[in-house]
């Protein structure tokens, strides 16, 4: 892993191959191995770079006072481009709908292209009965790290309101203990975690940002799951009608996190979007 240093603290990232950037984002509990495979599925003549986002699986805490609200995280993401001095890149969004919103707080410069895996939008903040435990379990002494000892548990990790309605295939084990293993153990991460999810929510502003995506002239890729039931379905085709230049395709039978339950047509069609949209 690589770090590189942001107004509000480190971030760690890994990168693979040379060329036009395409980074990868993540959700919460989550960090970049969730690409792990894709990432070699993926086309050559790219440089794919994967942050590791302060929401709850990475392994440094950002430094005191820094704003971890979603404006906050979303600026984030853009001082990590700024920081690599990334350009013309492909943006990648997958469960964390955040960074969908780095055209109307005006920090999108450096994106061309967009590719809009099945995500948070519009007012769905936080999504669904996992969204819902989890608003819960912030609030409640202790609720952060139960919620996380229990998605250690395999039975348990498939019901509903845990990973049942995020991945249609069991999540390994190894992924599960990785992406909980830094908030159980480190009461910073833990932290920012929590100051993330503590963050007031406004229905309409949230909905006026996704909107703001209109503005955005670059190439997009909605790829969605139609299947899923925590990313409403009819989202992902809102979603590609708001882009000037977006384009809808499905993963049948996959539910949010569709690069675990079909990687190969995940990689196929990022794959075929970067080819025909990127400038080699």
């Amino acid at each position: 892993m690589r770090n590189v240093e942001v107004p509000g603290g480190i971030l760690e990232y890994d990168e693979a191959g040379s060329g036009p950037a395409v980074v990868l984002l993540h959700g919460l509990l989550m960090d970049h191995t969730v690409w792990d495979r894709v990432l070699p599925l993926l086309p050559e003549g790219f440089r794919y770079v994967r942050p590791v986002l302060p929401l709850g699986s990475h392994r440094k805490a950002m430094k005191p006072g820094t704003d971890l609200t979603l404006r906050g995280q979303v600026d984030l993401v853009a001082d990590f481009l700024d920081a690599l001095d990334l350009q013309d890149i492909t943006l990648v969004h997958s469960d964390w709908g955040g960074s969908l919103f780095l055209t109307a707080y005006g920090r999108d410069q450096r994106v061309a292209r967009q590719v809009i895996l099945p995500c948070e939008a519009f007012d769905n903040f936080p999504p669904g009965l996992p969204g819902k435990l989890l608003t819960v379990a912030v609030r409640l002494p202790g609720g952060l790290q139960f919620a996380a000892r229990q998605l250690r548990i395999r039975s348990l990790r498939r019901l509903p309101m845990l990973f049942g309605q995020m991945a249609r295939r069991p999540v390994p084990d190894d992924l599960i203990h990785r992406w909980t293993e830094p908030v159980l153990r480190d009461p910073a991460v833990r932290g920012d975690l929590l100051a993330y999810c503590r963050s007031p929510y406004n229905g309409h502003e949230l909905i006026h940002a996704t909107r703001q995506l209109s503005r955005f002239t670059g190439e997009a890729l909605v790829l969605w799951s139609p299947d899923n039931r925590v990313m409403p379905p009819e989202h992902g085709r809102r979603l590609a009608d708001l882009l000037p230049a977006g384009r809808y395709a499905e993963v049948p039978g996959a539910y949010v996190l569709s690069m675990l339950d079909e990687p190969e047509i995940v990689a196929s069609e990022i794959g075929q979007f970067l080819t025909s949209t990127s400038t080699q």
